[in-house]
């Protein structure tokens, strides 16, 4: 019996261990993606039993049927593709959202994952790693005043850790549906900011993101909420700009900061955007530097307080002065005429600003390009 049990407890132990380890020998069936040569990009997904296997990404307007071969992997190749970041997926047999299992490299957006590849050249090295001093990204937690400690991720440049020395500040904020992970995960602001400060284009600089959603502390699965699924969330309530001087405090009493106007910039991308607009105009004295980023200027809602007597707001704002507001967004964003009419109401009062106009729309392409235009511009 003694021996039977030893044995048994002995073969499961092995399968077990077989089964930790599995990964260890894990088969690839096919290679994906590949850059070929003249910037094209082969795509495969090992799918035998498909009948149908289809890529979808920002590289192509209307999906791409790939072909299978006779060893049961399905296979496209696009078009030569300029340097850009590209995020793509597949349908197979109309299940959609798919992605690469040969593809390591994914990043989510709000609830949705999708694999991406960059293609070399001017703007993609910005977008990757490359052999330059590196900053550092951490995750903390603050108490910004209203009792809950709250998840930011923080970037200090590179020689940060090592020096005396004081910096200024970019407040970077997210969309609706995004969190405190979004910027540094889809934006890749981290990679963004160590080549431009590396090559002398910006200058060194703390970032931090927030959570703008105050129904939450954090991004899903970082906190005590558990792991709930993404989703549009946010907050267009006035309660975010409230909380936002005691982010700033707290930012200022734990990193070696520049704690003045002339150091502060705050930029966001559609709801981001819209906190920008209103965090800066309730608090005119302290950043020198904003960014609208495909902001949602022109959707207050009644009866908010802080959302109120925007002209006047305006108006004080300008009156104090500022180095930079800075306005961007694609000629296709649903938020266009929004944007032209704030414009208009700008310009009606000859009230100085830059503005930056892109191809294409509300999308993270457009707003790596805009973080880049930005941050080249402060504090100089």
């Amino acid at each position: 019996m003694i021996r039977k049990i030893f044995t048994l407890l002995l073969s499961l132990s092995t399968l077990l261990t077989a089964s930790a380890q599995q990964n260890l020998w894990q088969r690839d069936y096919s290679t994906s993606p590949v850059v070929n040569d003249d910037k094209s990009v082969t795509l495969r997904l090992y799918a035998p039993e498909a009948r149908s296997v289809v890529a979808e990404g920002d590289f192509t307007t209307e999906p791409m049927a790939m072909m299978r071969r006779e060893d049961g992997v399905w296979e496209v190749t696009t078009a030569p593709l300029p340097s850009e970041l590209y995020t793509y997926r597949f349908t197979v047999d109309g299940m959609c959202n798919v992605n690469d299992p040969s593809n390591s490299y994914v990043m989510r957006d709000v609830g949705t994952q999708m694999n991406y590849f960059i293609i070399p050249g001017e703007r993609g090295n910005l977008y990757a790693a490359q052999q330059v001093p590196h900053g550092t990204v951490a995750r903390v937690w603050a108490d910004a005043g209203d009792g809950r400690e709250r998840r930011m991720v923080v970037y200090t440049p590179a020689g940060y850790e090592d020096s005396r020395r004081k910096y200024p500040v970019l407040y970077l904020l997210h969309g609706m549906g995004g969190d405190e992970e979004a910027w540094s995960a889809t934006g890749r602001m981290a990679e963004i900011m160590d080549n431009l400060i590396a090559t002398r284009r910006a200058e060194p600089m703390i970032v931090v993101m927030t959570n703008g959603c105050m129904r939450h502390v954090s991004a899903p699965g970082y906190s005590e909420e558990g792991m709930w699924r993404p989703y549009m969330s946010g907050s267009m309530d006035g309660s975010f700009e409230a909380l936002f001087p005691g982010i700033v405090a707290w930012v200022d009493s734990h990193y070696r900061t520049k704690a003045k106007k002339a150091s502060r910039a705050i930029a966001g991308l559609s709801m981001g955007g819209f906190h920008t607009l209103h965090i800066s105009m309730e608090y005119p004295t302290m950043f020198d530097y904003v960014g609208l980023f495909s902001a949602a200027v022109m959707r207050q809602k009644e009866g908010v307080e802080i959302y109120a007597h925007l002209e006047e707001k305006l108006a004080h704002q300008f009156d104090e002065g500022m180095k930079l507001y800075w306005i961007a967004i694609g000629k296709d964003d649903f938020l266009y005429e929004e944007n032209v009419a704030y414009r208009a109401l700008l310009d009606k009062e000859q009230y100085p600003y830059s503005y930056y106009e892109s191809e294409g729309g509300h999308t993270w392409r457009n707003w790596r390009v805009y973080l880049v235009e930005f941050a080249t511009q402060l504090f100089k």
